[in-house]
């Protein structure tokens, strides 16, 4: 049985390191493979909703390495691209 609520906690407020990132993310998806499983050759209805609340949870977590990226590809350089010349 997949357990989602365990592995879902990722801190927003730091930026680890992009091998443990790819790991974390390879964990969520190995983790729901048993539930979609159940759910698509069973028809195991709450593996199903299992599989809902995971999928947005790897969601969420996509969201969380976007901005990641974004905000290291940019640097402290771009902070002060927003129109904010004092």
């Amino acid at each position: 049985m997949m357990t989602t609520n365990e592995n879902s906690s990722t801190d927003t407020t730091e930026a680890p390191a992009g091998g443990s990132r790819f790991t974390e993310l390879t964990q969520m998806v190995a983790a729901m493979a048993s539930d979609f499983e159940k759910f698509y050759k069973d028809g195991n209805k709450a593996a199903g909703t299992r599989v809902r609340l995971a999928m947005q949870e790897l969601k969420n977590f996509a969201q969380t390495i976007r901005v990641e990226v974004q905000t290291m590809k940019n640097g402290p350089e771009a902070a002060g691209k927003d129109g904010d010349s004092d």
